[in-house]
């Protein structure tokens, strides 16, 4: 595909499409598409509906970039994660539909947004960081936190657990579940619902909920790119 995302505004949402033709990896190419995206919905005022292609969400980082190391590498995680920062304090409703598997830096996306429904089926949903010997990263954890019950997140976060959508709804990943058939008309319900809010108002007081977590991530976005400096220099 020549562009990973697609862009689509009516009735005052965006409805912004990841698909790679692939597992939706969070190559450079797609964490800057998404910015963009996202400030095309900062211009146009809108409620952000995020979702992906049949079957996956996200998959995580793209991983041949990240074992190649060097800029590359460096500059797509420490892209991916500010993005996951500013998802969480942007200043518009953010309704995240899962379509299916949500990993690493994946589902650390879904853990930014206002609401977020996903599908049944054998879906995943986790961090798998340190089953493939890496330590989670301090902006994934923070974002974990503020959404995930304390038990889950210990093992979310510490033994690299993965959570199939019913599991991961009673732990925290995701608030509802639906049918893959339901899941575009019930997003787009709860965004409309969105739009009909008053903005200031929602915005305001997402921030004030919010308040501990945002002010947690520009630290936790130093500290993982002095980590991710050091990892690249031993691989």
């Amino acid at each position: 595909m020549n562009a990973p995302i697609s862009y689509a505004l009516e009735h005052g949402v965006a409805r912004i499409t990841l698909d790679d033709g692939k597992a939706n990896v969070m190559s450079e190419t797609m964490i800057q598409a998404l910015g963009q995206a996202l400030d095309q919905a900062e211009q146009d005022q809108a409620v952000v509906l995020l979702t992906g292609r049949p079957g996956v969400f996200s998959a995580g980082f793209d991983l041949p970039t990240l074992r190649g190391g060097g800029d590359a590498a460096m500059r797509m995680l420490n892209g991916g994660f500010a993005l996951s920062a500013r998802l969480a304090a942007l200043p518009l409703p953010v309704v995240v539909a899962s379509t299916g598997h949500a990993l690493a830096m994946g589902v650390f996306l879904v853990m930014a947004a206002d609401v977020r429904i996903g599908v049944h089926g054998a879906f995943k949903y986790g961090a798998n960081e340190v089953a493939i010997g890496l330590p989670v990263p301090y902006t994934a954890v923070e974002l974990c936190r503020a959404r995930l019950l304390p038990t889950v997140f210990q093992r979310a976060m510490i033994q690299a657990e993965i959570f199939q959508p019913e599991a991961a709804q009673a732990g925290g990943f995701i608030d509802r579940i639906v049918e893959v058939e339901q899941l575009n008309e019930a997003a787009q319900d709860i965004a409309a619902s969105l739009a009909k809010l008053d903005r200031r108002a929602y915005v305001a007081t997402k921030l004030r909920v919010r308040a501990a977590l945002i002010e947690s991530l520009p630290a936790a976005l130093q500290k993982d790119d002095a980590d991710f400096r050091s990892i690249l220099s031993r691989a």
